[in-house]
């Protein structure tokens, strides 16, 4: 045994144990004849630092992964990190401006290979924090999505997609972020709620003969208006259907057609339509008739105004930021008395989540995936049970999306990044091939130029289950790995990522991805609102594990982490956690002191003690809690079992029970007990309880490859297990009297037993030098009768009377319980009426409601237990 430090220190042995793992190969063993057992990480950005979301996300990852390691599995996990084409482009063009250059400074080969620089320079911070985390990643495989054999596939996969007509170029709408200059897709579309206007205005009709009114909160797309809409039932616009209106500044004729679109219900009933700029309006001059070569763009890459192909946009227009042309827009209009009205409006503005723009939706040649086919497949793998949802509920949302998929933009105006395999002739024509030779040969002698967009940055990653594998080359790690067995993603990356891998993966590999999904909530602020730098309310995980270690974090993860529900930060709790992994250095002191160390066997010792036995029985209860919880993937679950079984049952009840009477047998039981904890422990709290593992004594091994415990039913005594759980409770029960009663702590008490059966005796007369122990009880007498002076406490069917007469002033403790009882009822009372009068529940603050109730359940809870005090004194 090595003397463990009176004091934990977490920092000290966490960095020393992961360098060991690591360098040792121990988070990959070779274990070929094993059953695999795979899961890969969301790839982080490689420009990301280690947030909040990522340490539960890879906690869960972790845990898992150590728990199928320790049960005999090859288990794999697989980790790397994502280019991130946008965030990572920003980082390095944003370097450059401080050296006051740009990216167009450069050519594009000169100006990734700066990225790469960057990369291995400074990327990859977050691999560094999530070994501080304790992940147990299969590090010397590691990925990026932009190495060569990764490449190889993303490639393929395009190529195969483009050949099988799942893949094709076509002119629609895309959101478009002017910051960026990209295309970008609607999950990366961030909604927020504007003060704007709404503007109305005139358009006269043709032939001279009045106008229509329409409505906008974009007056500058006026400029490429095409038509208006009104609904074919709705009757004041019947006979205008099909007459053309002479559109204002332009003096474009436009049709006024009949569509769905149109709400009669909503402003005048007639909607301006703007295919070029707007989705809805998009779909509206496809059924008008309008094709997407024709409909008119009057924005360029930067969001200014452009003239159109009918040239009808005035010169002083053209050039325009669209903010600028709005104004000058709303004064043409007013000044031909044409403005019916302005306004005030909350508006759903669309913003780029990382430039912070506002979103233009821009009429643009891009690259598009089918995804409505590719969903089909994916749809029925859920339905059928390939794929299991966790927790069931997701399963509805899963499905409304697939169900309503749109084709899937997945082509990026970024330099960093897959570029896309596609050439161009002089005439246009595309040429889809793996590499330039492949392509030329499709286009013989004809001139080619490489289609400058690189592809979108989820493309890639969807097919992380398998191009991590060495895909598509078959290689043995893609045959005995895949499907992965289980993924553990954040809900709001489902459509995102999880889905698309779903597709992706069932198309190339005709297999799902994973047999299970799971997918877990969001990490908020303490008061439940969502964290965000804007709001100052995020958390640094880093922080947290400088502060308590990386166990109690990963312990407040687990203990926390609900099916269906969202986390609360509450940095107590991770402190309580901290003062857990305490208890159980604590606990191995106390071990050590006594001479009981590590365990020699893997099954539990043999033990004729009530209490050894008793322990035994606990142990094998929690290793069967802990495996039911694991496989229903309920991580706060399985965390309470051990938390429980450890804290409660090991050393408040056992090392205790044992006190003062540790033969050779408790020896070897609690030796073995401990040794069962460290394992149960080590997928919540890795770094103590390594550090634990090897202080107890000699090892074969480390104890990340240890055996997980064998729930052995046949080592478990009822009858033991009912003992000492009576003697708990009766030890529970007279402590709990004594403190009620304001007894003192050191005062010895006597006490007659009544109506005890004959069993109840004869644990009463094996337990006497425990209950003296531990409830004060001096002597046990067997009587009938009721003593006055004294407190009664019943346990089963026996009642235990514990004369007071002497230990404490019996008239001075009913004086104090009684005005003590009084005073919580009055303010229980106090407070119902308050929470009954439903002026206040409706008007106050919730905040205040929930406190009332809280403090309504509190004193209720007192004034029952002054009750029960004083319903103890005879």
């Amino acid at each position: 045994m090595t003397d463990l430090p009176k004091t934990f220190d977490p920092a000290e042995i966490e960095s020393r144990w992961y360098a060991h793992w690591e360098s040792n190969g121990l988070f990959r063993p070779e274990r070929p004849d094993a059953q695999p057992f795979t899961i890969v990480n969301p790839p982080p950005n490689v420009t990301g630092s280690l947030h909040i979301g990522h340490a539960l996300d890879n906690t869960l990852q972790d845990i898992v992964v150590r728990y199928e390691r320790l049960r005999g599995k090859d288990a794999l996990w697989v980790v790397g990190t994502d280019h991130a084409g946008i965030a990572t482009q920003m980082v390095v063009e944003r370097q450059m401006n401080l050296r006051q250059q740009k990216r167009t400074d450069f050519t594009r080969e000169e100006f990734v290979a700066k990225v790469w620089e960057w990369k291995e320079e400074s990327g990859g911070e977050i691999t560094r924090q999530l070994r501080r985390l304790g992940c147990s990643m299969d590090w010397a495989n590691e990925r990026f999505t932009m190495d060569e054999g990764f490449s190889k596939a993303v490639i393929k996969v395009f190529v195969e997609l483009y050949n099988r007509g799942l893949l094709y170029r076509d002119k629609r709408l895309v959101n478009w972020d002017p910051g960026l200059k990209t295309a970008i897709s609607d999950l990366e579309v961030e909604t927020r709620e504007i003060n704007g206007k709404f503007w109305h205005f005139r358009y006269p009709l043709a032939d001279g003969s009045g106008h229509i009114s329409v409505a906008t909160t974009r007056p500058e797309t006026m400029l490429a208006d095409m038509a208006v809409a009104v609904n074919p039932a709705d009757e004041r616009y019947q006979a205008l259907i099909g007459t053309m209106v002479k559109l204002p500044i332009t003096g474009r004729l436009i049709p006024i057609v009949a569509d769905e679109h149109a709400d009669p219900e909503l402003g005048s009933g007639a909607v301006k339509i703007t295919p070029g700029h707007d989705f809805n309006d998009f779909e509206v001059g496809k059924r008008a008739g309008f094709k997407a070569a024709d409909m008119l763009n009057m924005l360029d890459a930067d969001a200014r105004v452009v003239q159109v192909a009918d040239g009808l946009i005035p010169a002083e227009f053209v050039g325009l930021d669209r903010f600028d042309a709005r104004k000058l827009v709303v004064e043409a209009i007013d000044s031909l008395g044409l403005l019916d009205k302005i306004e005030d409006r909350v508006i759903q503005t669309p913003y780029g989540d990382r430039s912070g723009v506002v979103i233009e939706p821009w009429l643009t040649d891009q690259w598009y995936v089918d995804a409505e086919t590719l969903a089909k497949p994916a749809i029925e793998a859920v339905k059928s049970g390939a794929i299991e949802i966790v927790p069931k509920s997701w399963e509805k949302t899963y499905f409304n999306w697939m169900d309503n998929i749109q084709p899937w933009c997945v082509s990026r105006q970024l330099w960093w990044g897959h570029q896309i395999p596609a050439w161009f002739d002089d005439e246009g024509q595309v040429y889809v091939a793996e590499d330039q030779a492949a392509a030329q040969d499709l286009a013989g002698n004809k001139r080619l130029t490489r289609d400058p967009d690189v592809l979108d940055t989820w493309f890639s990653s969807a097919l992380w289950p398998f191009g991590t594998l060495g895909w598509p080359d078959e290689t043995p790690q893609v045959a005995r790995h895949y499907p992965n067995d289980l993924l553990i993603s954040g809900f709001d990356i489902l459509f995102f990522w999880d889905a698309r891998m779903a597709m992706q993966g069932i198309e190339f590999m005709k297999d799902v991805p994973w047999k299970r999904l799971y997918l877990h909530g969001l990490v908020r602020a303490a008061d439940g609102s969502k964290m965000s730098k804007s709001k100052g309310n995020t958390v640094d995980p880093l922080g947290l594990i400088d502060a308590f270690g990386a166990d109690a974090l990963r312990f407040f993860m687990a203990a926390m982490e609900s099916q269906g529900r969202d986390i609360k930060m509450d940095e107590n709790r991770v402190q309580g956690y901290r003062n857990f992994a305490t208890k159980l250095w604590n606990a191995a002191r106390f071990l050590q002191s006594n001479g009981i160390g590590a365990s020699a066997t893997l099954r539990a010792p043999d033990a004729t003690l009530p209490v050894n036995r008793w322990i035994i029985a606990e142990t094998i209860a929690t290793v069967q809690a802990l495996d039911l919880a694991m496989a229903d993937l309920r991580f706060d679950a399985a965390a309470n079992a051990i938390y429980h079984f450890v804290w409660d049952r090991f050393c408040d009840w056992y090392l205790e029970l044992i006190k003062g009477q540790i033969d050779d047998e408790t020896k070897a039981v609690a030796g073995w007990v401990f040794d069962q904890i460290l394992v149960m422990l080590h997928p919540f709290m890795p770094f103590i309880t390594e550090e634990l593992w090897h202080a107890m004594g000699a090892r074969a091994g480390d104890l990340i490859v240890a055996h997980w415990p064998q729930a052995d039913a046949h080592a478990i005594d009822p009858d033991a297990s009912a003992e000492i759980d009576w003697l708990i409770r009766l030890v529970s029960a007279i402590r709990t009297g004594r403190t009620e009663l304001n007894v003192p702590p050191g005062a010895k008490m006597q006490a007659i037993v009544r109506d005890a059966s004959d069993a109840t005796k004869a644990r009463l007369a094996r337990q006497q030098t425990s209950l003296s122990r531990m409830a004060r009880v001096e002597s046990i007498a067997h009587g009938t009768a009721t003593e006055a002076g004294a407190a009664q406490i019943v346990v089963d069917e026996a009642t235990y009377i514990l004369p007071l007469e002497g230990v404490i002033d019996l008239a001075a403790e009913k004086a104090r319980l009684s005005k003590a009882m009084e005073a919580a009822v009055k303010e229980r009372d106090t407070l119902a009426g308050r929470l009954g009068n439903a002026s206040f529940v409706e008007r106050a603050k919730p905040e205040a409601v929930e406190k009332a109730r809280a403090d309504h359940s509190e004193k209720s809870a007192e004034a029952e237990r002054l009750a029960a005090a004083l319903a103890r004194l005879a």
